[in-house]
């Protein structure tokens, strides 16, 4: 399944190479609502919440109530994932929160997942309606809008979290916006690590990938290669 990507910064659709360089950016909401609407899901990402540099909570109601979406972008508490499936997300996206136990308790249970954080949520959300993000840069776990990384592979991160959630997300930064082709090998070992919904980001360049990866069990999302007309949507 192909699920585009709609990442807003700046009150603006953009899309970025490697999360850091501005490749796109448009403003014609309304067309990709349309485009977007034979989909029957969504991802929809707020930049600048995951950056911890602002909000595009505006926006993120014009899209929801429009488009079945999955919401993501600096999710940090479970009062923040209602507040979105509030607006009409379908599910809520959480990452970097997700990673660095707070409590002593937690850290005896593993050094660095928030193994504690992720069953709450699936208390007071349902696993049904969260999504975990696990992204990796230079083959570690990277968090807080992939500025930093935490020393741990996604294999692992996924292995442990998996009885908290419906689906994991995974995006392999290195690859992100370039249109360079996900990496096949990544997607076979993370498919074995989980009986999940395993959707992986990074890359994606063309139709014929993306059924490469449905015939593994595997979703894709893609965002460059349908912005830029590489790929229809």
């Amino acid at each position: 399944m192909l699920i585009p990507s709609i990442d807003l910064m700046n009150g603006k659709i953009v899309q970025l190479v490697q999360g850091e360089k501005l490749k796109l950016s448009f403003d014609d909401f309304d067309y990709w609502i349309e485009r977007f609407s034979k989909y029957p899901l969504v991802q929809l990402i707020d930049l600048d919440a995951a950056m911890r540099t602002g909000s595009n909570a505006d926006l993120i109601s014009r899209f929801t109530s429009k488009l079945p979406c999955q919401v993501g972008g600096g999710l940090r508490t479970a009062e923040d994932a209602k507040c979105i499936l509030d607006l009409g997300a379908k599910r809520v996206i959480f990452g970097s929160s997700l990673f660095g136990g707070d409590n002593e308790a937690d850290r005896k249970r593993h050094a660095i997942l928030n193994l504690d954080f992720a069953a709450k949520l699936n208390k007071e959300i349902g696993e049904d309606k969260l999504v975990f993000s696990v992204d990796t840069k230079n083959g570690q776990v990277a968090v807080k809008g992939w500025k930093e990384n935490v020393d741990l592979t996604p294999e692992e991160a996924i292995t442990w979290l998996e009885n908290d959630c419906a689906a994991f997300l995974y995006t392999h930064v290195d690859t992100e916006g370039t249109m360079s082709g996900f990496p096949i090998m990544v997607a076979a070992t993370l498919r074995a690590c989980t009986t999940r919904q395993l959707i992986v980001a990074g890359g994606i360049k063309s139709a014929d990938e993306v059924t490469e990866l449905d015939n593994m069990g595997i979703d894709a999302v893609a965002g460059m290669a349908v912005y830029s007309g590489a790929m229809d949507a």
